[in-house]
C-alpha cells in the first residue's frame, strides 16, 4: 500500500473534506444511509483521519499510516496500525467492515477482502465505497500520489 504520500500530506488529505463540505456530507450521508441494516460491532478498514468514522461511530478503525492514525484518534476513534491484506482481529470479529474509499489504495485488494471475510461474522456486512476513475477527488489523490 502507498503510505508516504499519506504520511507526508495527511493534513491537506484532512483538509480537503473541509474545502469540499458539500461532497463529503453527500458522501457521509451515502455511506450513513448504507449503514442502516448493519448490525455492530463495526470496523473501518483505511481509517484515515476518522472522516467517516467518527461521525458514524464506528467501533474500530486499522490504518497502515502513523499520522492518519494520530488525526483519527484526535477525533476519539479507537484505532490500531494494521494493514488491510492482514487485519490483526480473531476470525468472525466484526458484524459490520467498511472500506470507504481505500480498496483503490490497497496492493492487493482480493486479499483484503479475504481478510474482511475472515474477520466479518457469518450474518455480517460489508459497506463498499470506492473513488470514480473520472471523479475530481480521483485527479487530487493521483496528482498527490505521482507527485512524490
Amino acid at each position: 500500500m502507498v503510505i508516504q504520500p499519506f504520511e507526508e500530506y495527511w493534513r491537506e488529505y484532512d483538509e480537503w473534506y473541509d474545502k469540499h463540505r458539500v461532497l463529503y456530507y453527500s458522501e457521509l450521508m451515502a455511506v450513513e444511509l448504507a449503514s442502516h441494516s448493519v448490525p455492530r460491532p463495526w470496523l473501518e478498514i483505511g481509517v484515515g483521519t476518522g472522516r467517516f468514522a467518527a461521525p458514524l461511530r464506528i467501533d474500530v478503525g486499522v490504518d497502515p499510516s502513523e499520522a492518519m492514525l494520530k488525526a483519527a484518534l484526535s477525533r476519539g476513534l479507537h484505532v490500531v496500525k494494521a494493514y488491510a491484506e492482514r487485519l490483526p482481529f480473531l476470525d468472525s470479529s466484526f458484524d459490520g467492515v467498511f472500506i470507504i474509499y481505500t480498496i483503490c489504495f490497497l496492493d492487493d485488494p482480493v486479499q483484503a477482502l479475504r481478510e474482511v471475510s475472515r474477520v466479518l461474522a457469518d450474518h455480517g456486512k460489508l459497506v463498499l465505497g470506492f473513488i470514480s476513475a473520472d471523479s475530481d477527488w480521483a485527479e487530487i489523490a493521483h496528482f498527490k500520489l505521482t507527485s512524490y
